[in-house]
């Protein structure tokens, strides 16, 4: 047991990582996690190792398209990470123990440039198809226009979801609006699950470029301020439905990118309930922190600050910079998969 770990768990945190690499997997089991997420740059990264060049071989002899092979590879360690992480969920009732899939990221592409209504489709299809006879998978939905409106028919289907890329009140309540009008349509509500990802980190790395006058106060705190007023709407929303699983926030993004901040800040402001997707090196370093960790997610700053960040922070204008931004992260990975893929199956000469 990790003392530090222990404490954030103790004072109402699920812990999660951000990875699904069966290394990593095992030791964050072993500190407390109860479940994981992947997404292309890990398995990128995972294929990059050479680890799985076995079941590389394997695939190739029967699948010559390498966007196939990609997409099968990804199903085989998310589904690696799910068994590990199968006793929780059936321990928990199915509230914790999930490992999330992410959809196609080049449905968002600027260079395809599809139109909505393919989008839309694909994402449905695309989500059934790979929720499809696991227990503990969630499948991540981007909060895109596309996105959105694809989760009420995904919902309704019983597809367990984990919006991401949300960094609005205005996306969060569009997609959560968008799961319960699905959900409702179900015959019973007593394996609906649904969880939406806040990125964190992202929103203050928004601030500092954007609106470097911010006083010291105020600067680096909006991610935190967003996050908890959005962590708060979903508590009185899903309070009021009483459904039998919790709907949960994710705090994700949860990684510090300026060096000046200790790499437990968000975990630290962010800890007292839900969900926090930690980066590994965020997990070690809370590891090593020493820190007693304390229920914070219900403690605002200054009214001052509150205030200050209302009155120069435009939100369209963060929204629309972080999904730019946010969709080009997502997709690029996917084309550096695709191309690790080509470059493996070149060294295995298959």
């Amino acid at each position: 047991m990790n003392t530090s770990i222990q404490s954030l768990i103790d004072c109402g945190t699920k812990l999660y990582l951000d990875s699904v690499d069966p290394d990593l997997v095992k030791q964050n089991i072993e500190w407390g996690a109860v479940g994981a997420t992947s997404n292309p740059v890990i398995i990128s990264g995972l294929l990059a190792s050479g680890r799985y060049d076995d079941q590389l071989r394997t695939l190739a002899q029967s699948e010559s398209d390498d966007a196939a092979i990609a997409w099968q590879l990804t199903d085989q360690v998310v589904s690696d990470a799910q068994q590990a992480f199968y006793p929780v969920w059936q321990k928990s009732g199915g509230n914790a123990g999930w490992v999330s899939f992410e959809l196609d990221p080049l449905i968002e592409d600027p260079d395809r440039n599809l139109p909505h209504a393919e989008r839309v489709k694909l994402y449905v299809s695309l989500g059934q198809q790979w929720s499809a006879g696991h227990a503990n998978r969630m499948i991540k939905v981007p909060a895109t226009p596309a996105g959105i409106e694809a989760l009420e028919h995904l919902a309704a289907a019983g597809v367990t979801l984990n919006v991401t890329l949300i960094f609005t009140m205005d996306q969060y309540v569009a997609a959560r609006d968008s799961v319960w009008r699905g959900a409702s349509r179900l015959s019973s509500l007593s394996k609906f699950k649904s969880v939406y990802s806040i990125f964190v980190s992202r929103v203050d790395q928004f601030t500092k470029s954007q609106l470097p006058t911010l006083s010291a106060a105020a600067q680096g705190q909006l991610g935190i301020v967003n996050a908890k007023r959005i962590w708060q709407a979903n508590q009185a929303f899903w309070k009021a439905k009483q459904t039998p699983l919790e709907q949960e926030i994710i705090f994700a993004s949860t990684g510090t990118k300026d060096p000046s901040d200790p790499a437990w800040k968000y975990v630290a402001a962010l800890a007292g309930s839900d969900i926090q997707t930690n980066p590994p090196e965020t997990n070690d370093a809370v590891a090593k922190s020493g820190q007693a960790f304390t229920r914070q997610v219900d403690q605002m700053p200054s009214t001052a600050v509150l205030e200050e960040l209302d009155r120069l922070v435009d939100d369209k204008a963060l929204y629309t910079t972080l999904m730019r931004e946010g969709i080009e992260k997502f997709a690029t990975p996917q084309k550096k998969l695709l191309a690790t893929i080509a470059q493996r199956r070149a060294a295995v000469h298959v």
